[in-house]
């Protein structure tokens, strides 16, 4: 697909058919997705990728019983690392390798902004990674779709839950987003269905100044 099929179409789908997403589809998937950018180009993303009944069981009750968590063929779990200084050297490094930056100086700059960064109160740091990490997520559904595989974003769980569920450690992760995964049941009426609401670009588009008051008749109630 072009992009802007692959944006056009895209819907949230709920039912997934009995059909596996092999390894090989799934490495593809990720490998699109994590071209994503990021603050520093520090990707601070992990993803927990969960296939098996048991597995999903678990994520399916850390996310308020949701069916489709279990009935997806995969179930990922969105992490964002809030440590900055995570993956920072390497990706310094290869700027400088790459030739992005000029000397080891500018290398050593960065690398003392970003430990700077790391410094910052816990909340400021959770901001960070979601920002971050919410990039990923998005390009993970349009790599997914590009593949026709469909995907739900779900912002509906306990994320102590899902941190305990898979001994992940909340003091460095915190759970940003869960995704299920799965190629299109044949009756899911998500894709024949006619687009929801969306806002008119120019009643959202605001140039040179933010002007609310220029808004069209607010939105309809979301089905």
């Amino acid at each position: 697909m072009d992009f802007e099929e692959v944006a056009t179409t895209r819907r949230s789908l709920h039912e997934y058919a009995d059909e596996p997403l092999d390894d090989e589809t799934l490495e593809t998937i990720f490998e699109n997705a994590t071209q994503a950018p990021s603050s520093y180009n520090l990707q601070p993303w992990e993803f927990v990728v969960l296939r098996e009944d048991e597995t999903q069981e678990a994520l399916r009750e850390a996310a308020y019983d949701q069916e489709h968590v279990t009935g997806a063929a995969a179930s990922v779990v969105i992490l964002g690392n809030k440590d900055p200084e995570a993956h920072a050297e390497t990706v310094a490094d290869d700027m400088l390798e790459k030739g992005y930056l000029p000397n080891e100086e500018v290398r050593d700059g960065i690398l003392e902004n970003v430990a700077g960064m790391a410094d910052l109160p816990e909340q400021e740091r959770r901001v960070w990674t979601v920002r971050s990490t919410s990039l990923v997520a998005m390009s993970l559904m349009y790599a997914a779709w590009n593949e026709g595989v469909a995907t739900c974003p779900i912002g509906g769980f306990d994320p102590d839950a899902v941190l305990d569920a898979f001994d992940v450690d909340g003091d460095q992760y915190e759970p940003v987003m869960l995704l299920t995964m799965g190629i299109p049941a044949d009756d899911a009426g998500e894709l024949d269905a006619e687009r929801k609401y969306r806002r008119p670009v120019d009643e959202v588009v605001h140039y040179e100044e933010f002007n609310p008051e220029q808004s069209a008749e607010p939105a309809p109630a979301d089905d």
